[in-house]
């Protein structure tokens, strides 16, 4: 059963100063900031809302379709997701611009100073979900500013089933955007902040958006996460992680938990549970696709930790 994954395929610089920004930064003198930061360590990774959700689906045994535009520059992107063999027919390539990429750099106290490069990004419209055939689910993430209208009106009229996931595209649009996108869609996920926002911005509370959706989901970080379907509210307890080694990319291994559990027809106290421990394999590791393991372990350590099998 195919998941369409719209969003963005992008590269993550991700560079580490040995030192505290605020150590540089003179407060009184920001207005003639200068300043540069010596990073001796440096790692780039694969990245992106649609590339990490469709890299964790893939190990699950799901059939992730992402579609992205990217730039002239996706040739080691392609060839890892070549090697793990997923389909890359909806990733369209512009000519003459760069691949979405996040240059991000972190001090010893954790602070971060980030630049993001749309590149291709913002040509995401050119893509349609109405030309792929045999589609069973799909979710907007985070991605291009038309894009993302574009693909939530075309799955609603093609009565493709689909997640809204806002994200950090949410300050893109006003409240009368973010009310469209819930009523076209059938399930909304989001983080608790996250949650707090879409309500300030739609004027709608928790309850009433989840009044229009199938389901709606807030993940709570190490609290787990709360889903709420069919009048009900389900308080999913987290997974235990064996080391906190990077979080960065969870939200989208949830993600792909969840397409995996609703296309699969588990109720929703397991896919909480599917999501809840994906995100926890995910923050084991360093960047957002670099754990691995097979379903076969994944159901092993489920059942090891919560106590039932899938």
């Amino acid at each position: 059963m195919s998941a369409l994954i719209c969003g963005s395929l992008a590269y993550d610089t991700i560079m580490v100063f040995q030192d505290q920004f605020k150590n540089h930064i003179l407060p009184d003198k920001v207005h003639l900031l200068n300043v540069s930061f010596h990073v001796p360590r440096m790692r780039r990774e694969f990245g992106g809302c649609a590339g990490n959700i469709a890299y964790n689906l893939k190990l699950l045994g799901g059939d992730p379709i992402p579609m992205a535009t990217v730039g002239e520059d996706f040739g080691p992107y392609r060839a890892h997701f070549q090697r793990e063999g997923i389909e890359l027919s909806r990733v369209r390539e512009i000519p003459g611009l760069f691949t979405p990429q996040a240059f991000i750099t972190t001090d010893l106290d954790n602070n971060q100073i980030t630049a993001f490069h749309p590149g291709a990004m913002e040509r995401s419209h050119e893509n349609h979900v109405r030309d792929v055939p045999n589609v069973d689910i799909g979710i907007v993430s985070p991605d291009g500013y038309e894009g993302m209208i574009q693909n939530a009106r075309e799955f609603a009229e093609a009565g493709i089933p689909f997640i809204f996931d806002p994200g950090q595209a949410m300050p893109l649009f006003n409240g009368a955007e973010l009310r469209a996108f819930i009523e076209q869609a059938d399930y909304v996920t989001v983080n608790d902040y996250e949650s707090n926002l879409l309500a300030e911005r739609t004027g709608w509370s928790e309850a009433e958006i989840a009044g229009k959706v199938k389901a709606y989901i807030a993940t709570r970080g190490p609290k787990g996460a709360m889903i709420h379907a069919d009048g009900e509210t389900h308080d999913i307890p987290p997974a235990r992680e064996r080391a906190i080694t990077d979080p960065t990319g969870c939200g989208d291994a949830f993600r792909a938990g969840l397409i995996f559990g609703i296309l699969r027809g588990f109720d929703w106290p397991t896919i909480g549970r599917i999501g809840n421990l994906m995100g926890a394999l995910k923050v084991e590791h360093h960047g957002t696709q670099n754990q691995r393991f097979t379903y076969d372990e994944f159901a092993a350590e489920f059942r090891e930790q919560f106590g039932y099998d899938l």
